[in-house]
Parts: C-alpha cells; structure tokens; sequence
C-alpha cells in the first residue's frame, strides 16, 4: 500500500506529514468505526475487508517507512498481499511441464516398440496394420 494511499485511508491528506500519535489517534477512530464485530451482520464483509485495509495503512504508516524507502506492499480487497504472487510462473511450471514431456515421449516409445513387436510376430492376425 502506498503512503498516500494509507493517509487518504486513515483521514489524512494526501502530502501531510502526521505525527506517530496522530496516526495513531487516527488509527483507533478508523478502527472503532469500522471493526466487523461493531456492526450489523449483512455488512460484516465489507466492514472485514475495510478493517484489514486500515491495518494495514497504518502498519505501513508507524514504520516510518512513508517518505524514504518506497517498500510498497499492495492488499487486494481480500487481504492477500499481491507480493506473494509475483514469482515467476514460468519457471514453477517448468518441472511439471518436464515431466509431462518425459512421459508422453516414453509412452510413445513403448507404444511404438509394441506396434513394431506385434507387426513383427504376427502381421496376418491383426486387420489394423498395413
């Protein structure tokens, strides 16, 4: 999550720079607000998914970590970090994908070898070979 993005959640302005205890106070009343024990059971979902959006602003806004480094974990609606996901697929398919050919290639062998084997012992029997 971005740090304006976390401010914006948490009621600040965007380019403001908030003391650790106004981000703080700000954190508790975003909290009370929108905790999904606090409010009615149809709207529990969208509370959850605010309250882990509002944690998460302010974890990425008491570190400090705001204006210097840029470390920036985006959160999907659900709570997931996308960061989890950004391996390459590529090379985790790779293995599989080996061991996927290695069995199409040998099993082709062996049906070919058995075709040979059969054409051989007893071609007249068979009315599918040539």
């Amino acid at each position: 999550m971005r740090s304006s993005e976390a401010m914006e959640l948490l009621g600040f302005a965007p380019y403001s720079r908030p003391s650790p205890s106004e981000v703080k106070a700000a954190y508790r009343r975003m909290v009370m607000e929108s905790h999904p024990d606090r409010v009615p059971t149809h709207q529990k979902p969208q509370a959850e998914s605010k309250f882990k959006q509002i944690v998460e602003a302010y974890s990425c806004l008491k570190d400090g970590r705001r204006f210097g480094n840029r470390m920036e974990v985006h959160v999907m609606r659900s709570g997931v970090p996308t960061g989890y996901r950004r391996s390459n697929k590529i090379l985790i398919k790779a293995p599989f994908l080996l061991i996927i050919c290695a069995a199409v290639s040998f099993g082709s062998y062996s049906a070919s070898r058995a075709y040979q084997r059969q054409k051989d012992v007893c071609s007249s029997q068979n009315p599918f070979l040539p």
